[in-house]
């Protein structure tokens, strides 16, 4: 299927956030036709076009202007659609993400479009390109095709894996001028309550604490197990609501949506709540007390136990193997 397709990258705090590779190869896997990058921001973007290139796209468009500096659906929207209404592409892609789950149901509107959000595979039977998505809060599946007009999805991040970089490949890489129009919604600034360190919804590792923690210092030495990994820390709603962590590590079906390649849950019960912001992740461990606590029904290796005497030990057998070296 020869399409061309726009992958719309996502960057954060100057550079390209994992996602945006994982989009050009859904869109290189939908289509063997042109792939075109698009960035918005402010600022010179042209090194980031160039890595999106060098991730499999043919060339990039870039939308720089001082209102696009920090993320609002009506800026992004109006440079987004001045380059759509530009390249009149057959297909469009894009993380789900915060800002692709805030952005794409505006655009698709305006473009009178369909949209298949939040896909985990992409597949092609019968002649047809076939997207899966969790329904249910992920305790079901199910396959969706384009019968007509613009194909325009979201993928999941962690789920397609990106292409293998390659400096040595070339592209254009142009500016385009979009004259904003003034925002009704201005940014201010930005307060970050995330740790600085991995982000969780990219990370690869994630260790989650629960009401099993006890206390905001009960996750300590789950912050140490996750930096022996190179992980990222999470925390399921009861832990959130008992004020022991900040809502921005919350997973589960009111959090963040996580699909890692290997989920630690410490002290977590497995409400289905929490399961469905994390049970596909590809391998998961759960350390409870409990034997017969609901997190056990989802492991893919169960450690009964106080997670105070099983995380340092975990800790102190991982360092001796220097796992994260």
């Amino acid at each position: 299927m020869s399409k061309k397709m726009l992958v719309i990258g996502e960057a954060r705090d100057g550079s390209l956030r994992n996602v945006t590779f994982e989009a050009i190869a859904a869109a290189k896997s939908i289509s063997d036709g042109e792939i075109v990058g698009v960035l918005c921001g402010a600022g010179d973007l042209g090194e980031l076009g160039n890595e999106m290139i060098h991730y499999g796209a043919d060339r990039v468009i870039t939308v720089s202007n001082d209102k696009l500096k920090t993320y609002t659906s009506e800026g992004y929207g109006q440079a987004v659609k001045a380059v759509i209404d530009d390249e009149n592409p057959e297909g469009i892609v894009m993380g789900h993400t915060a800002i692709g789950k805030d952005l794409t149901p505006k655009l698709a509107s305006k473009l009178e479009s369909g949209l298949i959000s939040d896909a985990t595979e992409i597949s092609e039977e019968g002649g047809n390109i076939v997207f899966t998505r969790p329904i249910y809060s992920g305790k079901a599946f199910e396959k969706k095709i384009i019968t007509d007009g613009l194909i325009f999805a979201t993928i999941r991040p962690n789920n397609i894996p990106a292409l293998e970089k390659d400096e040595s490949r070339s592209g254009e890489v142009t500016s385009k001028d979009v004259d904003v129009a003034d925002l009704r919604t201005i940014i201010q600034d930005v307060v970050r309550k995330t740790s600085e360190g991995v982000d969780l919804s990219e990370a690869k590792v994630i260790v989650a604490g629960g009401r099993g923690v006890k206390s905001a210092e009960g996750f300590e030495p789950l912050e140490e197990l996750a930096e022996v990994l190179g992980g990222a820390v999470g925390a399921s709603r009861g832990a959130c609501d008992a004020g022991y962590c900040d809502y921005s590590l919350q997973i589960g079906q009111t959090g963040k949506v996580v699909t890692p390649d290997l989920y630690i849950a410490a002290g977590i019960s497995g409400a289905i709540q929490h399961l469905a912001g994390m049970s596909n992740s590809k391998v998961i461990v759960a350390i409870n007390k409990d034997p017969e606590a609901n997190i056990f029904n989802v492991a893919d290796y169960g450690i009964v136990g106080d997670l105070f005497d099983v995380v340092p030990k975990l800790i102190e057998e991982l360092k001796k193997v220097n796992v994260n070296a």
